[in-house]
This record gives structure tokens, sequence and C-alpha cells, in this order.
């Protein structure tokens, strides 16, 4: 069963890659260009709870994500934050960063809070087409 954490990113459709332990998700709400989510798919609400093996695939999966972000748009730094206060599972949200305005589909991306604390209340909206082709152009980068 899929827990409701998943389910509020739009796993299965946003899942860039997976395995065991957790999901790489297109983030609904583009704080940065290619905004992602890794996510537990663990019912488990605190880190602490996190099984030793999904610790050890914790290190392989962000290894994963930040060779694939690098490969689409060079960053600058990378933030993973993991809030939790409303979605409850153990979850992180990845946000590259980026000192200059970037461009996708037409669609500019500015890190309104660079080089600061990111700002992710400050969101880009993207079309059905646009996030299609998002998640179609990271998928084939990994």
């Amino acid at each position: 069963m899929v827990h409701i954490t998943l389910q509020k990113f739009d796993y299965p459709q946003s899942c860039l890659w997976e395995d065991d332990h957790w999901a790489v998700l297109l983030r609904p709400q583009q704080a940065t260009l290619g905004s992602l989510v890794l996510c537990a798919k663990s019912e488990v609400t605190s880190l602490a709870e996190l099984s030793a093996p999904a610790f050890v695939s914790f290190g392989a999966m962000c290894k994963r994500i930040d060779r694939t972000l690098m490969q689409f748009r060079p960053f600058d730094k990378i933030n993973y934050l993991a809030f939790m206060m409303v979605d409850p599972q153990v979850h992180f949200h990845v946000l590259p960063r980026y000192a200059e305005r970037q461009e996708f589909e037409g669609i500019s991306f500015i890190d309104t809070g660079w080089p600061a604390l990111p700002n992710i209340k400050n969101v880009t909206a993207l079309s059905d087409d646009q996030r299609a082709a998002l998640i179609s152009k990271l998928r084939a980068l990994q």
C-alpha cells in the first residue's frame, strides 16, 4: 500500500526512479528548476526509525540524484531539506540551487533565495505538458 506522503507527491506518476526503500519524485511545486522529493517508501515518521538498509540506500540515492541533476543543469549547490511538518513519512525536498536564472520549456526559473536559504514559497507553476517534459528529461539522464 502506498502511504499518504507518496500519494501527495503523485507517486507513481511523478516517480523518476525508485528502489526497495526510496522513491525519487518530481516535486509538484518547482521552487527551483529540477526540485525533487526523496521519499521513504516505509511508513516511518522519524529518521531514527529507518532501517539500516534504508540508510545505505539513502546514500546511493543521493549520489544518483546529484549526478542526474548535475547532468541536467549544473547547479551551484544542492539542498536536502527534511521538514515533515505536514506530510508525515520521512522525506526530503531536494532543491538544486542556481546563482543564475534557468530556462526550461519556455519558462524562467529564478532561485529567489540565492545565496541564502531557499524560498520554497516562491514556486514556478508547470503545465501538464511541461511537467511531463521535465519528468521525461530527468528520467532519460539517469
